[in-house]
């Protein structure tokens, strides 16, 4: 190769100015240029000029960017390609980009094998698919279940009929086609267990929520095998393809259908136990009320006796005060809607402006409150306003509807926590209800929460932080 043929190679720190002159590729060097006095010297050994095919591979190496862009002074001469190279100079750097190079088309290679990379994050993978929408919406658990085992007969007889994997009948070996069809059926039941193993390693791995994951892995397992069995024409059967992503989205919703369920029946026991208890209480007081009502109409009774008007008078009083608490606590007893709607905050435990609005039945409604400020959260909860309504049910209902947008569990709707102030929920309170707000307080004590911030320290960055 003549000299002409070849090209300058600038050393790091030359070929790039600040400026925003490049040399272009090809480029020559003018007559009388030399390197700007600032430029580094160059690397013993480098090569000034090479052929074009290294230059074109210098210039598709990433190291390149790395280069420090440097002015090039055009007064000066450029160095002659007929000057000692010295090839073992840099011997060292081109054999770590040829390294790099090579573990780039070893990973551009397993990448194209495998489809595109799937993301086993499932806590990224939950934030993107949002909430969970049934792929086959059924009742109960227990009809997954059916469904499932109906789908596993039908798995299980496309595999024992050979159908479950496709592949060319006509491939030979060693120029025989029945030792090429034995090949192929041999190499089928081997991609078949591998893709069994994957779609069973998929549905076993499963937990709720998290079926686009299994199903991406599925996808390219399928992948793989069309592009191994490429000469052979062999694939997954797309129909037992969907039968095994139906096994999985029927599991993910049997999942998710479970656990909905036992959220449902754990809620479901707890209002009966609130009920209970609110029955209880009513009889108790109702049984009480009854005592003293027989008292005082026994007292009244020797009093109109004795001819004390005054006396009789007051008692009187008090014996209608007895018959009116009967009355509501007779109504309250039959009417089951009746009962106190509450927000009520926990700062030491959720944060500033979360509240909770819930309601009870209870005589004493405290007593609800101080039951959730129980060992399950750090700190009691705090009374931001108490409301008594004929139908707290429907009170509580609109109100859980006004601030349905700010709910701060968006699966579970029976979680009672808002994203909202006290003070906006009795604006909203007022404007559907009159009357009957009890008590309001705007900002909470959180007394135990502010006496504990003294202690904390170096805990009050976060776990873990010192």
């Amino acid at each position: 190769m003549s000299e002409d043929d070849l090209v300058f190679n600038s050393p790091p720190g030359w070929d790039i100015d600040t400026l925003g002159w490049t040399p272009p590729y090809g480029w020559r060097p003018p007559a009388g240029w030399t390197p700007h006095s600032d430029f580094p010297a160059a690397p013993s050994g480098w090569d000034f000029w090479i052929a074009p095919s290294n230059a074109n591979a210098k210039s598709q190496t990433p190291v390149a960017e790395l280069i420090t862009r440097r002015p090039v002074d055009e007064t000066s001469t450029a160095p002659s390609p007929s000057e000692p190279r010295q090839k073992d100079g840099n011997a060292r750097a081109q054999a770590r980009i040829a390294e790099l190079e090579l573990e780039v088309q070893r990973l551009n290679e397993a990448l194209a094998a495998t489809g595109s990379p799937v993301d086993l994050d499932d806590e990224r993978v939950l934030q993107e698919v949002g909430i969970y929408r049934y792929h086959h919406p059924l009742e109960h658990a227990a009809d997954y279940k059916e469904r499932l085992a109906a789908i596993g007969t039908a798995i299980k007889d496309m595999a024992k009929a050979g159908d479950a994997i496709l592949a060319s009948d006509l491939f030979t070996y060693n120029n025989s086609l029945a030792k090429g069809r034995k090949m192929t059926a041999e190499f089928s039941k081997l991609m078949l267990r591998a893709y069994n193993a994957e779609a069973d390693n998929c549905v076993r791995s499963l937990r709720a929520g998290n079926v686009v994951t299994a199903r991406r892995r599925l996808e390219a397992s399928v992948a793989a095998v069309a592009k191994l069995g490429a000469m052979m024409e062999m694939h997954v059967n797309p129909a037992y393809h969907r039968f095994r992503l139906d096994e999985l989205e029927l599991t993910a919703d049997y999942l998710m259908k479970v656990q909905v369920e036992k959220e449902e029946a754990r809620e479901e026991r707890e209002r009966l136990r609130e009920e209970r208890k609110a029955e209880q209480e009513l009889a108790a007081e109702r049984e009480r009320l009854d005592k003293e009502r027989t008292h005082y109409v026994n007292a009244l009774q020797a009093l109109r006796e004795s001819g004390d008007e005054e006396a009789l008078a007051e008692l009187e009083e008090r014996l209608g005060a007895i018959n009116q608490a009967i009355e509501h606590n007779d109504f309250r007893a039959a009417n089951i809607r009746a009962g106190y709607v509450y927000v009520i905050s926990n700062v030491g435990a959720f944060g500033p402006n979360i509240v909770k609005i819930g309601l009870t039945r209870r005589l004493e409604p405290m007593d609800r409150v101080r039951e959730l400020s129980g060992a399950s959260v750090p700190f009691p909860f705090d009374v931001h306003a108490l409301f008594f309504a004929e139908d707290a049910v429907s009170v509580e209902s609109e109100l859980h509807h006004a601030f349905s947008e700010t709910r701060v569990n968006q699966v579970n709707l029976r979680r009672e926590f808002f994203f909202a102030t006290p003070s906006e929920v009795r604006r909203v309170l007022l404007e559907k209800q009159a009357g009957n707000l009890l008590e309001f307080v705007e900002n909470p004590d959180a007394t135990q929460f502010h006496q504990s911030k003294k202690y904390w320290g170096p805990y009050e960055a976060g776990p873990g932080v010192h």
